[in-house]
């Protein structure tokens, strides 16, 4: 296997055991649109030694199966995408802090979602999805579902909160609706307070103000791209979730104004990853 030179590297994580299909056929196209190299990776953990286990032989059949799996999704990608230039690396190592560390040096993270319930993905040791998505230095994409084939005008959702991370992704969402001639719809879910000492009007009014106040200037900057701005109200989750139904992909920040000091990823990132099956694409602040 080769390893790749180029820093902006679009990489994607490869489970030998599952279908990674969906997830790097969105890794290889985006590649192509940006003009990036594509790193597919897989990470073997470690062996547990034990005095009555020896853990080798699985451990060798791991990096075995590893090897084999990502021969096939480089022919795969090659066939898809000719023109992206494409490299495999096998890691030793917990594969949610492989890739962790790879985002130092990448574009964006691609990975394939299981769609585990909350109970398993605390208790599953292949859970990447949130460990990633809460550690990596850059975008991370996770691909639930296969894309959604619609008579609506392609479009992007990213939800705005006024929050520096918030700011990020939309930064990040005006770019993407430029390269990829597509519509970006500004939310900012308001979610009516059980007690405030302010009129809900006043609060309603004030979100619609930071919505533009956040997306000021963009317009000028990528004239191309159709930004509307939409202030509904319920459920962040929920509401993002539906607008982004037939979504080329939502947009968010790693942590908005409502994450409790401690979370490494925010609420509605995380009900996202579980509700939204379009692409889930989550921007750290910065």
């Amino acid at each position: 296997m080769t390893s790749a030179t180029d820093r902006r590297d679009i990489v994607v994580g490869i489970d030998p055991v599952r279908n990674w299909h969906l997830a790097l056929a969105w890794a290889a196209d985006e590649a192509h649109l940006r003009g990036r190299g594509l790193r597919l990776v897989v990470a073997v953990p470690p062996q547990h030694d034990t005095q009555h286990v020896d853990d080798t032989p699985r451990h060798e059949a791991q990096r075995q199966a590893g090897t084999e799996a990502l021969r096939t999704a480089l022919a795969w990608t090659q066939a898809r995408q000719p023109a992206v230039k494409a490299t495999a690396s096998l890691f030793d190592g917990v594969p949610a802090g492989a890739l962790a560390g790879l985002s130092h040096e990448a574009d964006m993270i691609v990975l394939g979602s299981r769609h585990l319930s909350r109970t398993e993905e605390f208790l599953s040791a292949g859970s990447l999805v949130v460990p990633v998505t809460a550690k990596a230095h850059c975008p991370v994409v996770v691909v639930g579902d296969a894309e959604h084939v619609t008579q609506e005008r392609p479009y992007l959702v990213v939800g705005v909160d006024g929050s520096e991370s918030s700011r990020a992704a939309l930064a990040w969402a005006v770019e993407e609706a430029d390269l990829r001639h597509c519509a970006l719809r500004a939310i900012a879910v308001w979610q009516p307070p059980v007690f405030s000492l302010y009129s809900g009007d006043t609060l309603f009014h004030a979100e619609r103000r930071l919505l533009s106040e956040t997306t000021a200037g963009w317009s000028d900057k990528y004239p191309d791209v159709r930004l509307t701005h939409e202030v509904p109200i319920g459920s962040p989750v929920e509401t993002l979730a539906d607008a982004a139904e037939h979504a080329l992909a939502v947009v968010v920040g790693r942590r908005g104004r409502g994450g409790y000091t401690g979370m490494l990823v925010g609420s509605v990132v995380h009900g996202l990853l579980h509700r939204a099956h379009c692409p889930v694409i989550t921007v750290p602040a910065g």
